[in-house]
């Protein structure tokens, strides 16, 4: 979704964001973005690792 953005465009990005919220915000924001990408990531490695064995006992009832 986000593979072609590149690095002009993340500077760019990151310029609308300063002036939008302003510099003292911005490490709270990047704090809560990290921390929101880190629980999104645990919960889809959840799933998967959850979905997995009922795979492997699909496999073996056939």
């Amino acid at each position: 979704m986000f593979g072609n953005i590149g690095f002009p465009g993340l500077i760019l990005i990151l310029i609308i964001a300063l002036v939008v919220f302003g510099p003292s915000k911005l490490p709270e924001i990047g704090k809560a973005v990290g921390s929101s990408l880190r629980e999104f990531k645990k919960a889809t490695r959840d799933i998967i690792s959850d979905e997995e064995p009922k795979k492997v006992e699909e496999k073996n009832n056939n």
